[in-house]
C-alpha cells in the first residue's frame, strides 16, 4: 500500500552580516560572557541591519533552498512562512517572498506559532501536499526578533537573534513503509494557560504597538523538557523509531541546557544532537531550518538519514516531526 510523502529536496539559510557578541552585550547591560554561556550556551547572535526586514531574510533563505534543491521557483505551488516578526500587520510576509521569487500562482501565507512555527509550518505544508493541493512547497522560518527585544532586560536580550531557514518539499509516492523518505509523522500541541510565561506585551488590537518580548525564564525551562519529550515519545510510538534508530536530533535552538536535558531524558546520544545555539542564539521559527542547513552543508545529514525535529514556543506551543531525509 503506497503513501504520499512530503520529501525534502533541499534546504537553505541566511544570516544577517552583523554579529553581536556577548562581550558587546556586556558593555550595554549588566551581564558577562561567562554568565550567558553558562546559562544558555550562546556565544553570539546575528542582528538584522537597518532596513533589513524579515522578508529580506526569508527571500535569501528561500533562494538558497531552491538552489540546493536544484528546482525552479516556478515549480513552487505553496509557500508557508513561519514568523512572529512580520514586515507588516498585513499582508503576509509570505506574499513578499512569493513576489520576489516571481511566483504568481499558488498560495502563500504566514503561520504564527512562535518558536514552534517551523514544525507547525512543516506539518501544514505536509498535510496540504498529501491532499494533492500542490506538488511542491517552500516552508520558511524567518525572524527579526531584535526588533521586539527590550535591550535593557538582560534576561531576554541575550537570548535571541535574527535569521532565516527554508526547505523545499515535494509530494512523492512512496512504498508506505518506515523506510520511506519524507515526513513520516508530526505531532502538534498547544496550551494557552501558559501565555503569561512567554509573550509580547503589544499588538494591533490590544495596544496598537509592537510591544516587547517578556519571559519568565525559570517557568519556561521547567515546562520545556517535559513538553518536548512528550511529543517525541508520540513520534516514536507512531513510527516504531527510537533514540537508537534516529540518526540526528535537530531541536529548536533555544538554550543548550534545555537541549541537553531533553536529549538525556530521551537517551539520545550527544553525538547525534545538532547544536547551533552557540553561534545563532534563539532565532525562534528560524532555528530548526538554520540548524538543518548547517548539518546538511557540513555533510552530517545525508540522504536516507532519519532526522528528529522538535520545538517549543510561546503560547505555549510545541511539536515534533520525524523526517527521512
Amino acid at each position: 500500500m503506497t503513501a504520499i510523502r512530503s520529501v525534502v529536496l533541499g534546504c537553505g539559510s541566511y544570516l544577517p552580516e552583523r554579529i553581536l557578541t556577548n562581550a558587546e552585550l556586556a558593555s550595554k547591560v549588566d551581564t558577562s560572557d561567562e554568565w550567558i554561556v553558562q546559562r544558555t550556551g550562546i556565544k553570539q547572535r546575528h542582528i538584522a541591519a537597518d532596513g533589513e526586514f524579515t522578508s529580506h531574510l526569508a527571500i535569501k533563505a528561500a533562494q538558497a533552498a531552491l538552489a540546493n534543491a536544484g528546482v525552479d521557483a516556478q515549480s513552487i505551488d505553496l509557500i508557508v512562512l513561519a514568523t512572529s516578526t512580520p514586515d507588516n500587520t498585513f499582508p503576509a510576509t509570505a506574499v513578499a517572498v512569493q513576489n520576489a521569487l516571481g511566483i504568481t500562482h499558488g498560495a502563500a501565507f504566514d503561520l504564527q506559532a512562535v518558536c514552534s512555527g517551523f514544525i507547525f509550518g512543516l506539518t501544514t505544508a505536509d498535510s496540504l501536499l498529501r491532499t494533492g493541493a500542490g506538488k511542491r512547497a517552500l516552508v520558511i522560518g524567518a525572524e527579526t526578533f531584535s526588533r521586539i527585544l527590550d535591550w535593557t532586560d538582560r534576561g531576554t536580550c541575550v537570548l535571541f537573534g535574527d535569521g532565516a531557514g527554508a526547505v523545499v518539499l515535494e509530494a512523492q509516492t512512496q512504498p508506505g513503509e518506515a523506510s520511506d523518505r519524507g515526513v513520516l509523522t508530526t505531532h502538534l500541541r498547544s496550551d494557552g494557560r501558559h501565555k503569561e510565561k512567554l509573550f509580547v506585551d503589544g499588538g494591533p488590537s490590544s495596544t496598537q504597538t509592537v510591544g516587547y518580548l517578556r519571559m519568565e525564564g525559570r517557568e519556561v525551562f521547567k515546562h520545556a523538557v517535559g513538553m518536548i519529550t512528550d511529543v517525541i515519545v508520540d513520534a516514536f510510538k507512531a513510527t516504531g523509531a527510537s533514540a537508537e534508530t534516529i540518526d540526528w536530533f535537530v531541536p529548536h535552538q533555544a538554550n543548550k541546557r534545555i537541549i541537553d536535558a531533553s536529549a538525556h531524558k530521551l537517551h539520545i546520544a550527544p553525538q547525534k544532537v545538532v547544536l547551533t545555539v552557540d553561534l545563532h542564539g534563539n532565532t525562534s521559527a528560524a532555528s530548526i531550518p538554520l540548524a538543518l542547513s548547517v548539518a546538511v552543508n557540513d555533510g552530517r545529514i545525508k540522504k536516507g538519514d532519519l532526522v528528529l525535529l522538535e520545538a517549543m514556543g510561546g503560547g505555549f506551543t510545541w511539536g515534533s516531526a520525524l523526517v527521512r531525509w
